[in-house]
């Protein structure tokens, strides 16, 4: 199957359905350093004003306004002050939700993502491949996504994602991850065995 590049169509749906669907399609971040991308293998929806675990729960501020704006932009933001962390934002304009990528398989610019970690104190040598980028703090670090990624386009060329024709094997659905708040909602979506897997029943 040819590569294709995710238009804006794709997000414009359900957020269930995009979270299901961005399993088995790839990231790709190109920057001065280099092009690293990774196929999806973990997502998490967070859909609306009603989900408390949503950015949107609050309402409308400076800090969630990408939720709110057309589908198909990157929402980015720093957790804890520590990681950040890469969203798809999904639905109509207007209606805030979006989908966490929570873990890659690594394909392009692996030694690239090995510097891009050990600059935060990882030994490279000790991170095996799998590792790399998963969790949603680690993906972002190993591919190089921070705050001057969010809000991006992502029909551009800087931060897309593209159908390479991968087909998942086995998926899987259960709760989203270190939350407190809206516990019940199992939203959070992952290949079965997939060793890159964050989350639990990864194995």
């Amino acid at each position: 199957m040819r590569t294709r590049r995710l238009r804006r169509d794709f997000y414009d749906r359900a957020t269930l359905t995009v979270t299901r669907e961005l399993i088995g399609k790839v990231l790709v971040h190109q920057t001065p350093e280099g092009r690293t991308s990774g196929v999806i293998v973990e997502t998490e929806a967070y859909i609306g004003e009603d989900d408390p675990a949503c950015h949107a729960a609050p309402g409308p501020t400076r800090r969630n306004r990408p939720l709110y704006g057309p589908p198909g932009f990157s929402y980015v933001y720093l957790n804890y002050g520590i990681h950040f962390l890469t969203n798809v934002v999904t639905e109509r304009e207007g209606a805030p939700a979006a989908v966490l990528l929570r873990a890659l398989e690594p394909l392009d610019g692996i030694a690239l993502m090995r510097t891009r970690r050990s600059r935060m104190g990882a030994d490279p040598a000790g991170i095996a491949t799998h590792d790399l980028c998963r969790g949603p703090g680690n993906l972002s670090r190993a591919l190089g996504i921070g705050l001057s990624e969010n809000w991006l386009d992502l029909e551009g060329d800087r931060l897309f994602l593209e159908d390479r024709g991968y087909a998942p094997r086995t998926i899987a659905w259960g709760p989203r991850v270190g939350l407190t708040v809206g516990t019940e909602h199992e939203w959070r979506c992952f290949v079965v065995g997939s060793r890159a897997v964050s989350g639990r029943k990864a194995k």
